[in-house]
Order: structure tokens, then C-alpha cells, then sequence
């Protein structure tokens, strides 16, 4: 993955609350987290014609115990030069396509409260808003609510 969308990725880690993230990663870091997901639990990248990186996602284990092995998480990140252009639904759709294809019962998103282009492309994928998690993260000297996304596949 080219070094720039690690930083443009550590970008939102320093500036924004996109990210519960509060250090950012290395390339080597990232490169180390999307080779760890592979099998049911891929990473997938956007790229630009020129094959720049424009944006990645995942699906990961929602939770550790066994009983919630047929639910997964999703998490997405689009670069902000090209936010708007349909990016995030691209990269959201394959992950619902990959969550099928793999035998998962449901998808769910996490979004800090705020984030309303998150919320509206997760709504426009089919998810519904399932419940709202109070003051769970802080960051910059604020508490953050999450959103709670879901998508019964």
C-alpha cells in the first residue's frame, strides 16, 4: 500500500473522530493489519485508475466467544480527496457481498455518533440503526457516542 494513504489515513487518527484510533499507524503497522485479514474476515482496497489507493475496508470478528461467530464488523475508510464519489459504497457493498458469500447471518456497523456520511451510506446500503452506545470513547477532551448499524443478511 502506498505511504500515502497511511498518512492520509493517520490524518483522521490526528484530526478527526472517525477513528477511535488515538496513535497513528505505521505502513508497516497497516500493512500488518490488512494481511491480517484474510479468509472470512478480508480486507479490500479501492483503487484509482492509476492504481493510488483511495480507500480500504474490512469485516472482522465482532466479538471473541463462539456464539457470535456468524456476525461480523464492518470498518471503512475513504481517503478525503475522493469522499463523495461513491467510494465508500463501492468498498461497503463488496464487504456485504463478502459477508454473504462467506455464510454470515449479519453485519454490523459501529460509527461515532457524529458522523453522518457514514450513517447515510451505511442506511443507503440497507442497514438499519439499531442502537446508540453513550459516551463509550473519548478523544480530543470529548465523550463519544457510537451508532449502531445493522444488516441481516
Amino acid at each position: 500500500m502506498p505511504t500515502r494513504c497511511a498518512r492520509s489515513t493517520n490524518v483522521e487518527v490526528l484530526e478527526s473522530t472517525v477513528t477511535f484510533d488515538l496513535r497513528p499507524r505505521t505502513l508497516a503497522e497497516q500493512l500488518a493489519w490488512i494481511d491480517d485479514h484474510s479468509g472470512g474476515h478480508p480486507a479490500i482496497v479501492a483503487t484509482a485508475p492509476d492504481d493510488e489507493v483511495v480507500g480500504f475496508a474490512s469485516l472482522s470478528a465482532y466479538r471473541p466467544r463462539p456464539a457470535y461467530v456468524t456476525t461480523v464488523e464492518d470498518s471503512i475508510y475513504v481517503r478525503r480527496d475522493v469522499r463523495g464519489q461513491g467510494v465508500g459504497r463501492l468498498l461497503l457493498g463488496d464487504l456485504v457481498t463478502l459477508a454473504r458469500d462467506h455464510g454470515f447471518h449479519s453485519v454490523i456497523g459501529r460509527i461515532v455518533g457524529n458522523h453522518d456520511a457514514s450513517i447515510a451510506l451505511h442506511a443507503s446500503c440497507g442497514f438499519a440503526q439499531v442502537g446508540r452506545e453513550q459516551e463509550v470513547g473519548r478523544k480530543f477532551n470529548r465523550w463519544l457516542d457510537v451508532v449502531l448499524m445493522q444488516l441481516m443478511l
